[in-house]
């Protein structure tokens, strides 16, 4: 009988124990919290955003880095895959906007309560509070110090997450651990992150969430990111689903990034005139700054008053077709700078980890070290808001478990 040990119990580590265990080998999940899946607890803000809906092919257009070295592991456990197993484990889930899939309950601790009984009915074993200082290499296999304790091991799975809201236990220690086997690690950034401004305005607008915006980024003179969704403001600046994606694509180098909101991207230019001719006809008489409650929210109001240049106690019949046409412009390209991204505790995950090319795509086997496997976060893979860095997690841990599985036989 092979032993094996998963380190980390999140969604990578309590697939990958799930399907490591069988006739020939015995699987032991090793987590530091008291408790299996704290990140996903706060996944989704609470509701945890299971996995995308869309075409298998579409899920690698929303992986930025490395999607092909995940094509194994995402065909041999796909989105649908997922969404059958939980379904089966009595979480019914639905889709909404971006094909978000959800738990139908918008509860993540059933989602964690799930793939914890997953892990039980397989008959892997779960040690809470169980914290790996050191992993040592021998030719037998490895000995795990846990707790100050030696364990003894015939495989080992990384799956420890990356050092994204490290409060959760994503703390960074699997790269040491990595390090300590002899595997190298790429620089770790943030990314899907919220965005500090130079501007101050934002502040004016904290806690203004607008849907149905769109948001471009442009660096050096090129779009990076354009996307339609959903954006808030912050006492520092933005964020939000939008904010978040738009992160990824700048997270080498976010400061001096320019962000264009357009608060009306059903409208054309000429459309919106149209409509701004008719309120302003039917507020005539009215001031500037009373006039536009039927086109913003009143928290944006008056900050795009001030940035439009009209004074805010203009009489709405004196507003010349240059000030309009102007306010069309700002409605449809309202700019914001970057200042920088906010910092890795606030961050949804981690851009960097583990290489590619040091683990083989189709089985998540060290391509160092024999016996070792790699899941989630911890690898040099990441994806763009939607579901899909947690369908990462899913596919990686199933293939890393499988294949720890059949290596014991």
């Amino acid at each position: 009988m092979k032993r094996i040990a998963v380190i980390g119990a999140g969604p990578a580590g309590m697939l990958a124990a799930a399907s490591a265990t069988g006739p020939h080998a015995r699987v032991t999940l090793l987590e530091q919290n008291e408790k299996a899946g704290k990140k996903l607890y706060i996944t989704g803000k609470g509701r945890c955003n299971i996995t995308n809906a869309c075409e298998v092919e579409e899920l690698f257009e929303n992986i930025p880095r490395n999607p092909k070295f995940l094509y194994s592991a995402i065909y041999g456990f796909t989105n649908d895959a997922i969404v059958a197993l939980l379904e089966g484990l009595g979480v019914p889930t639905k889709v909404e906007r971006g094909n978000r899939v959800f738990p139908a309950s918008d509860k993540a601790s059933d989602v964690t309560r799930a793939l914890a009984e997953h892990v039980r009915r397989s008959g892997a074993q779960l040690q809470l509070q169980a914290h790996v200082t050191g992993i040592c290499r021998e030719e037998s296999g490895f000995i795990l110090t846990v707790n100050g304790q030696a364990q003894r091991y015939d495989a080992v799975i990384l799956a420890t997450g990356g050092c994204s809201y490290p409060s959760t236990g994503s703390t960074g220690e699997g790269y040491a651990l990595a390090q300590g086997l002899g595997h190298t690690v790429t620089p770790r950034k943030p990314s899907l992150v919220s965005l500090e401004t130079v501007e101050l305005w934002p502040a004016e607008a904290m806690g203004l969430s607008l849907r149905n915006v769109t948001l471009k980024a442009v660096k050096n003179g090129k779009t990076v990111f354009a996307e339609l969704g959903e954006l808030l403001f912050t006492h520092f600046g933005v964020s939000g689903p939008l904010v978040l994606s738009a992160s990824s694509r700048v997270a080498d180098d976010p400061a001096g990034t320019r962000l264009f909101i357009d608060l009306k991207p059903g409208l054309t230019d000429a459309m919106l005139d149209k409509r701004l001719l008719r309120d302003f006809e039917e507020n005539a008489r009215r001031q500037f700054a009373n006039a536009l409650g039927a086109l913003l929210p009143s928290k944006l109001i008056p900050i795009m008053v001030t940035r439009s240049g009209i004074p805010g106690d203009t009489q709405v019949s004196g507003i010349t077709r240059e000030q309009r046409l102007s306010l069309v412009q700002l409605l449809k390209s309202l700019p914001l700078t970057v200042k920088c991204a906010r910092g890795m505790d606030e961050a949804v995950i981690t851009r960097g980890g583990i290489p590619v090319k040091e683990v083989s795509a189709s089985t998540m086997e060290s391509k160092l070290v024999r016996g070792l496997f790699f899941a989630g976060e911890i690898l040099d893979v990441d994806g763009f808001t939607g579901g899909f860095n947690l369908q990462i997690a899913y596919s990686t841990g199933v293939l890393a478990g499988k294949s720890a599985g059949l290596a014991a036989e």
